[in-house]
C-alpha cells in the first residue's frame, strides 16, 4: 500500500474529481482532502492511498505535472509524518519571546516576590 502526495490542487477540487482521475490507474484505498478548518475549503493538497505499489508508481509518472482544474499538479510519494514541535501560547503574540501571549508568562507560574511568602487561600463557591 502506498500513499501519495497530490498538491497545486484547486480549492474547488473534490474528492470525486481525484477519485476519477486515479481510478483508471488502480485501486484506491482511501482519499484524504486536506481541509481548512476555519473557512472549511480545500487548502489545496490530498493524500491518496493505493492498494498496489505498481499501481502507485504509474500513478505517479502518469499524474505529475498533469493539469487539473486549471493548475499543474504534483504527484508523488508522500513522506513520513516527521515530530513537529507543538504549537506554543495559545495562538496569540507568536513574536513575543517564548511564543507567551499577552500577559506575560504560563499559566500557574508566579514569583514570590508578587505574591510575598503567603500561601494561597482556597476560594469561596460561586453557588
Amino acid at each position: 500500500m502506498k500513499n501519495l502526495f497530490v498538491g497545486n490542487l484547486s480549492f474547488q477540487t473534490t474528492e470525486s474529481d481525484l477519485r476519477a482521475l486515479f481510478a483508471p490507474l488502480g485501486q484506491i484505498t482511501r482519499i484524504h482532502m486536506a481541509m481548512d478548518r476555519e473557512t472549511g475549503r480545500s487548502r489545496g493538497f490530498a493524500f491518496v492511498e493505493m492498494a498496489n505499489d505498481d499501481e502507485a508508481k504509474s500513478a505517479i509518472a502518469t499524474l505529475d505535472g498533469k493539469e487539473l482544474g486549471g493548475r499543474n499538479i504534483k504527484v508523488n510519494e508522500a513522506r513520513p509524518r516527521t515530530g513537529r514541535p507543538a504549537p506554543q501560547g495559545s495562538g496569540h503574540g507568536a513574536g513575543n519571546s517564548g511564543g507567551r501571549g499577552p500577559g506575560g508568562g504560563r499559566r500557574g507560574s508566579f514569583s514570590t516576590e508578587d505574591y510575598g511568602e503567603a500561601a494561597r487561600q482556597p476560594r469561596e463557591p460561586r453557588w
